[in-house]
């Protein structure tokens, strides 16, 4: 089963967050972290990983805070996800470090590695803007998406 980390979700939570709030001024930790009860520190460390991607900027002083580096609808959830986790990868086939010891014989890889580049280009698609509609209308629009890829 394909499932977002904890940090994962807590990054496009305040990815989200931040784009609802685009129009004001930088948005401490704390105050994101208290809006969806999301402990601190570990969302403090998961706006570091964003801004150190270029998806965030911060500001210091009394007024400090983060904002969107980027326009909300130019900020995919793949970005964001890659930010934090890393590469995705819904198999063990193919790693960081190469190939598994079943790859000359498997009958599955090909298959598999479809359904990886599929789920990349839903994620590609969808922008920080689009997670502000309706969920009816996003899962709707998604799931046209995928079928026409598919």
């Amino acid at each position: 089963m394909l499932k977002l980390t904890k940090k994962a979700d807590y990054g496009l939570m305040a990815m989200k967050h931040l784009a609802e709030h685009v129009d004001r001024e930088a948005l401490s930790a704390k105050d994101i972290a208290d809006a969806y009860g999301i402990p601190p520190q570990a969302l403090a460390k998961i706006l570091q990983r964003l801004m150190r991607a270029g998806l965030l900027e911060s500001q210091c002083g009394i007024k400090g805070g983060y904002r969107l580096a980027r326009d909300p609808h130019s900020i995919s959830a793949y970005e964001v996800i890659q930010a934090i986790d890393g590469p995705l990868f819904i198999t063990s086939c193919t790693t960081l470090r190469g190939e598994c010891g079943q790859s000359l014989r498997c009958t599955v890889r090909e298959p598999l590695r479809k359904v990886n580049q599929s789920i990349e280009e839903v994620l590609k698609r969808i922008r920080i803007a689009h997670m502000r509609e309706e969920p009816e209308m996003v899962e709707t629009k998604q799931l046209a998406d995928y079928v026409m890829i598919s």
